[in-house]
């Protein structure tokens, strides 16, 4: 039986809209991740992981939203397809795809 694991984390930068949405494409970059959909207007991403011997790729849904002109919200929305063979092995996958995708945000800022 299949089913999807989510997984969503919400951060705050203190960085603007516009150099968060260049890091957000350079990040996905970095890590070979591909963009399937990308909304320049509504500063929306699509993106997909690569999948491993062990388990699927992951779908995240990236949304960058303006709190004011020195800060931007982050939102990453992720799901992982798994059966019950496989969420064994892959148990914390999304949540640490997640986690790889703002370390990488985080290295693209600091440049």
């Amino acid at each position: 039986m299949a089913y999807l694991r989510k997984e969503k984390e919400t951060v705050e930068t203190d960085f603007s809209l516009e150099k968060i949405w260049t890091a957000i494409q350079k990040a996905l970059t970095s890590l070979e991740w591909d963009i399937e959909q990308i909304d320049e207007e509504l500063h929306h991403i699509k993106a997909k992981t690569k999948k491993s011997l062990m388990s699927w790729g992951s779908t995240l849904l990236i949304d960058a939203v303006p709190v004011d002109e020195k800060t931007t919200r982050v939102s990453i929305a992720a799901e992982t397809p798994t059966t019950t063979i496989t969420s064994i092995v892959d148990f914390g996958q999304t949540r640490r795809r997640i986690s790889l995708f703002l370390a990488e945000l985080a290295k693209q800022l600091a440049k």
